[in-house]
């Protein structure tokens, strides 16, 4: 499902290159569960930004699905982001002046899937997260367990095949955060859905299928 081959970044910093991520090659498979953990700065984020196509490789190909992303226009990279890849951030993104049931809705509006039911689909969902009472309520009025969790259901509203996940859990207590990682195996085992999961807690990556350790840019350990 998702392939890496010889994939690097590099940037400027003060006018000298400094690398991020050196060259790496892996693979996840279709209904993969993956941890990739490692010390703060050796390229997590960095790296989940290149699979989802928000940033761009200095060297090497990212494929997905079969679509070599790197060669993509930013429009139809745009519609594979929209079509393929749920996201799940360490802070929630919710639209403050919209309720938890529109935001889990505004997704599938703007992809306007034919026969789609929006509402339908966001009820659901908002079932599925254990959240049916929270549906009218705006961010501001929800917990911080209670938002990741719309922004969990957000990321399923097209029911894309892969869900990647960045730190889903660094901005919650321990008990939140174990909800979370037990929806994201639910989505996963019930569905068949692709996770990739970044993570600083051991104990929450020992969870996934498999573990991509990261350290000082270098793949050290793929289990």
């Amino acid at each position: 499902m998702i392939q890496l081959r010889d994939v690097s970044k590099t940037v400027s910093s003060g006018g000298a290159p400094l690398t991020i991520l050196h060259p790496l090659s892996f693979e996840v498979a279709r209904g993969q569960f993956l941890a990739i953990v490692g010390p703060s700065g050796s390229g997590k984020s960095t790296l989940l930004g290149l699979i989802a196509g928000l940033d761009s490789p200095t060297s090497g190909d990212v494929t997905i699905d079969g679509v070599n992303i790197t060669r993509l226009g930013e429009d139809r990279l745009a519609r594979l982001r929209g079509e393929k890849i749920g996201f799940v951030f360490q802070f929630f993104h919710l639209i403050p002046s919209l309720t938890a049931f529109e935001n889990i809705s505004v997704p599938m509006e703007i992809a306007a899937v034919p026969d789609a039911d929006p509402r339908r689909r966001a009820q659901s969902l908002l079932e599925e997260v254990g959240l049916t009472g929270r549906a009218h309520h705006y961010p501001s009025q929800l917990s911080g367990g209670e938002q990741q969790r719309v922004a969990l259901a957000r990321a399923l509203a097209n029911n894309p095949p892969i869900v990647l996940a960045d730190e889903p859990t660094g901005n919650l207590d321990s008990t939140n955060g174990r909800h979370i990682m037990e929806l994201l195996r639910t989505v996963h085992r019930t569905r068949g859905t692709t996770v990739v999961l970044v993570t600083h807690d051991a104990e929450l990556a020992a969870l996934a299928d498999s573990r991509l350790v990261l350290r000082d840019g270098r793949v050290v350990e793929y289990l």
